[in-house]
């Protein structure tokens, strides 16, 4: 397995990430963080809601364009946790809540529209018996003419083991997407706020904008804003 506190130090800019395992005495595990390089994609925090967190714009004034930055990136549905990287958080959390699937709601989705980079769409989700899925729709080749569908499933539990997947590999011109299969990372024991810190540590510092972690029934979320507030 994966050292991912490594992997994502030696990776100045994944872009957006998803983390679902458990800890190595199975605790659930879910962990998601943005970032940016534009003012606008830099200008956002994470905030609770009644069922999950969503971005929001921290200084509303500098917000030029919400498309594909505002969104839900986590919500329940029931004791389904839900994770995306964009409004497809709803797209799944609708289809699940009338009975549909996961994969009948994500095929109904493709890619982001936001030539060069085409950037993937990235999605899981975990269920309180264990098991859980990753997602990435992505442009075949980079190429918007075909978008290729990636799902990955796990139906039980894997204590101290969990998989990793991010939107991009790196910088570049078009960003380079995601490529390959979702990581497996070992997992540590720990809190919420032990595994927060760690990661939060292993973000580039220019480019971290805000995580949000799940470590059994504990949340913990970290806004580079609120850093900078508090200097």
């Amino acid at each position: 397995m994966t050292d991912l506190f490594s992997y994502l130090q030696r990776r100045p800019y994944p872009g957006r990430g998803i983390l679902l395992g458990h800890t190595p005495d199975a605790r659930p595990v879910a962990a998601y963080f943005i970032m940016g390089r534009s003012e606008n994609s830099r200008n956002r925090v994470f905030e609770k809601t009644a069922d999950g967190i969503r971005t929001r714009a921290y200084d509303p004034a500098k917000l030029t364009d919400p498309s594909l930055i505002i969104y839900h990136p986590v919500r329940r549905v029931g004791e389904t946790l839900v994770v995306t990287n964009g409004d497809q958080t709803d797209t799944l959390r609708d289809a699940l809540a009338q009975g549909k699937s996961w994969l009948e709601a994500l095929s109904s989705r493709a890619f982001e529209p936001d030539e060069p980079n085409w950037t993937p769409r990235i999605s899981g989700l975990i269920q309180p018996c264990g098991s859980r899925m990753l997602s990435i729709l992505r442009a075949l080749d980079g190429k918007p003419d075909c978008c290729e569908r990636h799902f990955y499933t796990w139906d039980a539990p894997t204590p101290g083991r969990g998989h990793f997947i991010s939107t991009y590999e790196g910088f570049g011109s078009p960003l380079p997407s995601f490529a390959g299969e979702p990581v497996a990372v070992a997992l540590p024991d720990g809190g919420a706020a032990d595994l927060a810190a760690r990661l939060w540590d292993a973000l580039d510092s220019d480019n971290r904008v805000a995580l949000y972690v799940l470590v059994g029934d504990t949340e913990v979320i970290l806004n580079k804003h609120k850093e900078a507030d508090e200097e």
